[in-house]
Order: structure tokens, then C-alpha cells, then sequence
């Protein structure tokens, strides 16, 4: 590890930013220099503003790519290098209102059936069951699991949150039955032992690369359409639970959302409720024909 990539992963530390964070901006960063070939702190004001055009114009990125990319190289210059330049105040993403993808149950069990390494399938099974992040189904630890008060402590989530979230039975029994398999101390899915010519993640939670991965190819294999990944996951097990009844506040408290605004949006996606909609709006009409 170079020096000056040390320096940013430190100061990202100190700013409090989680390791998923970390890695991605240490990786914006990388494929700049890789772009420039050469290091990062030798790349000038209007190279980075030729850069900014090619990601706009040439690889077409989305805007919440792009903000990444934004956010990661203004962190770098203006934090660890000390420099403020006009051309990282004058970038600005344009703002998205899409719609998350949402799976039906059907949907749902098509794509995780098709997951065929157990350690992938357990987790994919938990981040669903809970409605958890990738990051939070990952790290789950044996310390994590409340057998008796039926819940999972999720701990340090997004944004430094704590939360607990219901521990279905069949998940429980599903984790237990899997632990044995490994019976590491600590993580519920730990790498594996055999990691080849990566001794350092011996003792490290699977990584997020692996379990995307798996989740891409159970979404071939399934014939499902839709553009899912493991987050829609999350997305659906949150509009599932509003379909069934469940207030939106106590999902809401589940997701671990700041912002009822950020929980509301299941509203818009829930299958029973446009079909309702549809009946009434259909009423509405009838008589217009007639």
C-alpha cells in the first residue's frame, strides 16, 4: 500500500466513514490515476475537469455513480492533499427520483433457489428475511443473533445506527444449522478457510464481491427479468411487509430509516395497493362510457 493511499484511508477513517465507503472512494481514486497513469497527487485542476467530462460524456455514468466518484475525489484533494479547487465546487450530479426495482415473493424464491454455494444462500436468505443491507448481512457476528428475544442486533449500520431487526424462526434455524459448518468465533459468514492466495482474509467476513456475484448469477439462472441486485433484497422485503399490513412507521424503525420521506417511497411500489387503486379508479370511470 502506498503511502499517500494509507493517508486517505486514515483520514477517512477519522471522518467516520464506514469500510464499504472507504473502499469505494479508495477505488475512485484509483481508477483516476489509472485513467492519467500516473499518481494522483500529480494530476492538475483541468485534468480532473477533462476526467469529469469523460465519465459525463464518453462513459455515460449514472448520477449517482457519478456523485461517487465526486465525493471521493473532492475527499481526497480537499482532505488529504490540502487543495481546493473551482472545478470540484462546479460538478454536480443531477438528481434522481427513480423508483427502487422490486421483486415478488415469487419472484424472490425463483432467484434465491438458484443460489448454489450454501455460505451465499444462507446469507442472501438472511438479508431477505430481515431486510438488511449487504454490508449488514455480511459482518453478522455470533454475538449479533438475540435467539431468545427473536431479533438480530444490527450494529454501526448506516450512519453509526444501531438497530434490531425480527429474527424469523426459519432463519434462525437456517443460521444455527450453518454455523455448525464452520463454527467460527465471530462471524456468522466468515471467508473461507481455503483463500488460496489471500492468507489476510483468513478470519475476515465474506467479502460483498462474492456475494454480488452469486446474487448476478442465481438472477441469470432464474430467468428473472427485472435489473436486481442484492439491495432490491432490501426493497422488496420492505414492500412485501407493507402489502401484508405492517405499519409504515414500524418498518420504517426495521430499515433503520431517519426519514419517514425514505421509508414512504414502498408506497408507491406495492402490488395490493394498485390493484386497490385500480378497482376504485375503474368505479370512478364506469358511468364515463355509457
Amino acid at each position: 500500500m502506498t503511502t499517500l493511499r494509507e493517508r486517505m484511508i486514515e483520514d477517512l477513517q477519522l471522518h467516520g466513514l464506514s469500510e464499504n465507503t472507504q473502499y469505494r472512494y479508495v477505488e475512485a481514486v484509483r481508477y483516476l490515476a489509472k485513467y492519467f497513469r500516473k499518481p494522483p497527487d500529480r494530476i492538475g485542476e483541468e485534468e480532473l475537469r477533462r476526467y469529469f467530462l469523460y465519465l459525463l460524456n464518453d462513459k455515460k455514468v449514472s448520477p449517482s455513480t457519478l456523485g461517487v466518484y465526486l465525493c471521493a475525489i473532492k475527499f481526497f484533494y480537499e482532505h488529504t492533499l490540502h487543495r481546493k479547487w473551482i472545478t470540484l465546487e462546479l460538478v454536480r450530479p443531477a438528481r434522481e427520483n427513480k423508483l427502487p426495482v422490486v421483486l415478488t415473493q415469487e419472484e424472490v424464491h425463483r432467484i434465491l433457489t438458484c443460489v448454489h454455494t450454501l455460505r451465499c444462500r444462507v446469507c442472501l436468505n438472511t438479508i431477505y428475511a430481515c431486510g438488511l443491507r449487504i454490508q449488514e448481512g455480511i459482518r453478522l457476528q455470533v454475538k449479533d443473533i438475540d435467539a431468545e428475544g427473536e431479533v438480530i442486533h444490527i450494529r454501526n449500520g448506516k450512519r453509526g445506527k444501531d438497530r434490531n431487526v425480527p429474527l424469523p424462526h426459519g432463519i434462525l434455524k437456517m443460521l444455527r444449522q450453518f454455523w455448525l459448518t464452520h463454527r467460527n468465533p465471530v462471524w456468522i459468514f466468515p471467508t473461507p478457510w481455503n483463500v488460496g492466495d489471500r492468507p489476510d482474509l483468513a478470519g475476515q467476513p465474506m467479502t460483498a464481491q462474492a456475494l454480488r456475484l452469486a446474487f448476478r448469477f442465481a438472477l441469470a439462472e432464474s430467468g428473472v427479468k427485472k435489473a436486481a441486485t442484492v439491495h432490491t433484497l432490501r426493497h422488496s422485503w420492505a414492500t412485501h411487509l407493507l402489502e401484508a399490513g405492517v405499519n409504515l412507521r414500524v418498518i420504517q424503525t426495521y430499515l433503520g430509516h431517519a426519514s419517514p420521506t425514505s421509508t414512504a417511497v414502498y408506497t408507491h411500489l406495492t402490488q395490493k395497493g394498485n390493484e386497490q387503486a385500480m378497482l376504485v379508479i375503474n368505479r370512478l370511470i364506469e358511468d364515463l362510457w355509457e
